[in-house]
């Protein structure tokens, strides 16, 4: 047993190119997005050291060496071989260093052996992802949420804090503390996790209640969605001149922001952006499952906006992670657009990509410098009017009611009273809410003008 130190950043950073890590991945429930790393082997690598090199300095951590190496498959004891334990033993007393950081899942049983061997501090991907995101939680859920993963993590690595402990050994004074400490420690672990688990259900009914207001108010709401650091929060401030902070790393918002976006060809001018937590590769699963209350409000999305940084290589795979964690969701089936960011960077102009049957599909745009967002608003409107009844009505003098409904929602733009006492209407109205009124009222409104005129006019 040793003495872990309370904190240290100078961290050691251990990659392997596994050659069976496909198999590997696949049986590990850490790794359930890796169905489609076998494509481009070699190029995947690199991309994962990279982005594993951005998420230590996210989480704060000071790089001093990186580790690589090659096997057929992981070792059963030390996942690495134990000739890199040596050398990584060696680096640790050359650099002084406080932390090892693998960019693999390790079981309970490696990280303690490692541990052991290497009498340092042992962390594998998943709890740096999770040390990440306890930094950035800033909302009472989303701190909720981050301790539900995080214990939910150490439930099964809890033996390793009390090797010391788990023999009974003989002598007086020596029997028995051991499993009477891990025995009292899982049960308030797990009386913690349930607590947690019915404080976030108590919040999600909150949120839950905030998304009926608005489905009842008929407000659309559109969700930016994105690989991490793709420029979503940067987007999000352009838009609705919100103050979310912004960085370039890995993970800098995570709380979701909503906030109200200004449209003034849709009813009630307006629509609720959401700004969420960004994705990434090989993102645990513990997080997806604690977060899920939060994305489920990218699964009640009227539209996704898929924000893409233009000037990454690697634009193309980053799509399908985020794809993939979607359709764990359940938000795979909400319309969706591409937005194709830092064209500034890039180099390409900003433009609007359409479809073979004419729908909007691609926005090029640049959140830093402005360029194409006049599109983007141009776009929510054109597929958002798709969803608004648009036209003239004449209502009988008697129909005062269905009037009065008519102006309650916001829904009249234009009205003229005919020498007969009837009223003529311009109407902008969600098609929901027309057929609520519709139903209550037991009428059928006959529209006099074409959709189609008055959404060419509004385009």
């Amino acid at each position: 047993m040793f003495d872990r130190p309370r904190s240290g950043e100078r961290a050691i950073l251990v990659h392997l190119n596994l050659q069976s890590e496909g198999q590997y991945l696949r049986k590990s429930r850490h790794y359930l997005q890796h169905q489609h790393s076998q494509q481009q082997p070699q190029r995947q690598e690199g991309e994962d050291l990279q982005e594993f090199q951005e998420l230590a300095l996210s989480a704060g951590a000071q790089i001093v060496e990186v580790v690589q190496g090659t096997r057929n498959a992981p070792d059963s004891r030390y996942f690495i071989g134990s000739g890199k334990v040596e050398e990584i033993s060696q680096l640790i007393e050359q650099h002084k260093a406080e932390l090892v950081l693998f960019n693999h899942s390790l079981s309970p049983s490696q990280e303690r052996n490692l541990e052991g061997a290497l009498k340092c501090r042992v962390l594998d991907r998943t709890g740096l992802i999770l040390d990440i995101f306890a930094q950035r939680a800033r909302s009472f859920e989303g701190k909720l949420q981050v301790e539900l993963a995080q214990l939910n993590h150490l439930s099964t690595r809890l033996v390793r804090g009390w090797t010391h402990l788990e023999r009974q050994k003989g002598g007086i004074g020596l029997r028995g503390p051991g499993e009477t400490q891990l025995e009292t420690d899982r049960r308030l672990l797990g009386n913690r996790i349930k607590q947690l688990k019915r404080r976030l259900v108590k919040v999600r009914k909150q949120r839950d209640m905030g998304s009926r207001a608005r489905r009842r108010a008929d407000v659309p709401t559109v969700s930016l969605v994105g690989y991490t650091n793709a420029g979503k929060s940067t987007l999000f401030n352009c838009l609705t001149s919100a103050d979310v902070y912004v960085a370039d790393q890995l993970f800098a918002t995570l709380d979701p922001t909503l906030r109200r976006l200004t449209l003034p060809s849709l009813p009630g001018e307006s629509v609720v952006l959401a700004d969420t937590v960004g994705f990434i590769r090989h993102l645990p699963h513990d997080l997806v499952e604690a977060f899920r209350s939060t994305l489920e409000e990218t699964s009640q999305a009227n539209l996704l906006l898929h924000v893409i940084d233009s000037s990454d290589e690697e634009h193309n795979a980053y799509i399908e992670q985020v794809n993939d964690v979607l359709a764990q969701i359940g938000a795979d089936t909400v319309p969706q657009i591409q937005v194709y960011n830092k064209i500034d960077l890039s180099g390409a102009e900003p433009r609007i990509d359409r479809n073979s049957e004419g729908e909007i599909w691609r926005i090029w745009l640049s959140a830093n410098t402005g360029e194409g967002l006049d599109l983007l608003r141009q776009a929510l409107e054109e597929h958002l009017l798709h969803d608004v009844v648009l036209g003239q009505v004449t209502l009988p003098a008697d129909q005062g009611r269905v009037r009065a409904l008519l102006y309650e929602q916001g829904a009249v733009s234009e009205e003229e009273h005919l020498q007969n006492g009837d009223y003529l209407l311009n109407l902008k109205i969600s098609r929901n809410n027309l057929e609520q009124i519709q139903k209550r009222e037991g009428i059928t409104l006959e529209f006099l003008s074409e959709q189609e005129e008055l959404l060419a006019r509004h385009a």
